[in-house]
């Protein structure tokens, strides 16, 4: 495979990458929209419960964040490295 195809595999996967936060959020928002509208609903009372969700789900989105937006490709000096370490 040469630097081109390479390049491209490597574009593909980021953007897959990127898509899949993007809806991952999406689906945070809609989900944790309802769980706000329900509580509301039913009489908006002092124990907001969504919260531990909305805390619980966004911890989750944040790692999912990072590891999209950043977190460094692995280089080649790393897999060396690596490979020298053996297993």
């Amino acid at each position: 495979m040469d630097d081109l195809d390479e390049r491209r595999e490597a574009a593909v996967k980021r953007l897959k990458a990127k898509r899949s936060f993007k809806t991952h959020l999406a689906v945070y928002l809609i989900v944790n929209t309802l769980l706000v509208v329900i509580w509301a609903v039913q009489g908006a009372g002092d124990d907001y419960w969504p919260f531990w969700t909305i805390l619980g789900w966004g911890i989750g989105l944040a790692f999912h964040a990072r590891s999209v937006y950043f977190q460094q490709p692995i280089t080649d000096d790393e897999i060396r490295r690596e490979m020298e370490r053996g297993s």
